[in-house]
């Protein structure tokens, strides 16, 4: 009986310490990685390293000059030699290590045994990338990162830099505009495209940045940011109209960029350009990003009139996105399908689009138009996100890197106050000035008096 009574008060909290457990990994992933899956994972790595890379044939002979010093010292057996484990480094998500690779390994033999890596050491996922020649760092995601987003609070940023979105391997998907200066991004209705498209608004509203939107859902989506933009069209009448603005703003730019080369005898050669970032910072105009949301409105056409004006625009958007990046012009693409049955120009548009996202799709093309040309393997992955994830996307660039993404939520309120707070930072464009969209005032709530007054009594 006194046994019993002894197991039954041991047993208690141990069972209170695993439910506990469970809990946290199942609600609260990042908690339970910390106080529980980091101990067990780093000793499960430090135990089996050896015996896990020779399973995997990440090994190779030894040298001769170790097999001699083997022999000459011990007795033991001469094993293979697995790649040289550096400093592991914890961090909040994972662990992160480095491997200096034998000779005769490369990281795509390491990229291949990732699966078996993450099994092994019971994480939820192995990532490989190549530092330097000969050196790869393996970075381990204790958990699915991407299902309760949480921004890193160090992520990359600067002008033309939004960090937009979650990486799977647990880095930050930052959207720079200096390196891949056009994007487009497709996805269906409650896909999470407006959700990132938010996210790229309020991260450039912060920035000496112009913003100029092409929402012919009747505004819509951009409309809530009209503080912040410089321009805004509703329709496609409008956005005739704008396009040769900015067209006429490109050209004006590129004046300037011609009048600095004016090249002269006493001029020093750090100082001839060819676009704009070349040019001294009080000379240098401000960038200008472009939205355009729902693209397919753009071409779709009634009448012979509105083939006409839709091949003017398609024309304009064209050589935006072939000579805007110059300019420093930036063209955001967005819509649900973007093919060659949209008409005239719209493949000519799409292979000027460096950058790709792709979100759920309704069908294999609509994946195929926005990835197949660039990572062929990423179809399946754009076809296979769940509608139970908005937000969650394929992104990659025709390097042929692609890698899943997820867009923390962010209300349209809150992106729309954002904007707000940095209405002083639109900057003074005279050629959009006639586009600049209203901005409704903002009632103002009567303030309570403080005295009340006497009630009145018989």
């Amino acid at each position: 009986m006194t046994d019993l009574t002894t197991l039954l008060e041991v047993g208690g909290p141990v069972a209170a310490l695993g439910g506990g457990a469970a809990y946290a990994r199942a609600q609260h992933p990042g908690i339970y990685w910390s106080t529980v899956g980091l101990p067990i994972s780093t000793a499960r790595l430090l135990s089996s390293y050896s015996s896990v890379m020779e399973a995997c044939g990440l090994t190779v002979a030894p040298s001769r000059l170790r097999v001699m010093a083997v022999k000459a010292t011990t007795r033991r057996e001469v094993r293979p030699v697995p790649p040289r484990r550096g400093i592991i480094r914890p961090t909040s998500t994972g662990l992160r290590l480095r491997l200096r690779l034998a000779p005769g390994q490369e990281p795509t033999d390491v990229a291949a045994s990732a699966e078996r890596l993450r099994h092994a050491w019971g994480v939820h996922a192995v990532y490989v990338t190549t530092v330097k020649p000969g050196v790869v760092e393996l970075r381990l995601v204790g958990f699915d990162v991407l299902r309760n987003v949480k921004m890193p609070r160090k992520a990359v940023s600067g002008l033309l830099k939004v960090p937009v979105a979650l990486r799977e391997d647990a880095t930050p998907f930052v959207r720079d505009y200096r390196t891949v200066p056009h994007q487009l991004t497709l996805g269906a209705t409650l896909s999470g495209k407006s959700m990132y498209l938010r996210h790229l608004v309020t991260g450039l509203a912060r920035q000496p940045v112009a913003l100029v939107g092409i929402d012919c859902k009747r505004g819509v989506e951009l409309a809530p940011f009209a503080s912040r933009l410089s321009a805004l069209a509703t329709d496609p009448e409008q956005a005739a109209e704008l396009l040769p603005a900015l067209i006429k703003e490109m050209e004006d730019r590129y004046d300037l960029i011609k009048a600095r080369q004016g090249i002269a005898s006493s001029m020093p050669a750090e100082e001839i350009t060819s676009d704009v970032w070349g040019l001294p910072e009080h000379e240098r105009p401000v960038p200008i990003v472009l939205f355009v949301d729902e693209v397919a409105e753009l071409f779709l056409v009634a009448t012979r009139k509105d083939e006409e004006r839709r091949d003017e625009m398609v024309t304009q958007l064209i050589r935006l996105a072939q000579l805007g990046r110059a300019a420093g012009i930036y063209l955001e693409v967005c819509g649900q399908r973007f093919g060659a049955e949209l008409g005239k120009g719209a493949t000519m548009l799409r292979a000027q689009l460096t950058g790709r996202v792709c979100h759920r799709v309704n069908d294999e093309a609509s994946a195929k138009m926005a990835l197949g040309d660039i990572a062929p393997e990423a179809v399946s992955a754009a076809c296979g996100i769940a509608p139970e994830r908005p937000g969650l996307a394929v992104a990659g660039d025709t390097s042929g890197g692609w890698s899943r993404i997820r867009t923390p939520y962010l209300s349209l309120g809150d992106a729309a106050e954002v904007c707000r707070e940095s209405a002083h930072l639109v900057p003074d464009l005279p050629a959009l000035k006639p586009f600049r969209p209203d901005v409704p005032v903002r009632p103002v709530e009567s303030p309570k008096p403080v005295v009340q007054p006497r009630p009145v009594t018989d």
